[in-house]
């Protein structure tokens, strides 16, 4: 890629590929791709870029090894706190019915 718009071409052409997961440039003079996915259809890829710029060919298609993650034990749970709560005093109060009722029952 010998332009920087040839470049943005490249980039937005990769970038909606299926399976594409990271494009990035590559390269002393960042003039190759590296295209990282998962299911990337390396040939369908090549010929999508080929429309697009002229000029494309495929240099290496590696499996990338997951590197395995170190064990972090889980988190412990923290100490127990004693919360002492003081008893807060009861109101009693009693409903009393009134012994004379109103002669008018509605309100």
């Amino acid at each position: 890629m010998h332009c920087s718009k040839c470049r943005k071409k490249a980039l937005k052409v990769a970038a909606v590929a299926y399976g594409v997961t990271s494009v990035a440039l590559h390269g002393p003079e960042n003039d190759k791709l590296m295209i990282l996915g998962d299911g990337v259809d390396a040939a369908c890829l090549t010929e999508a870029l080929r429309k697009k710029l002229c000029h494309a060919s495929i240099e290496i298609v590696e499996e990338v090894k997951d590197t395995p993650k170190p064990v972090v034990d889980p988190p412990k749970p923290p100490s127990p706190q004693i919360i002492i709560c003081q008893p807060q005093p009861f109101e009693y109060y009693r409903v009393v019915p009134d012994p004379t009722p109103a002669p008018c029952t509605i309100m």
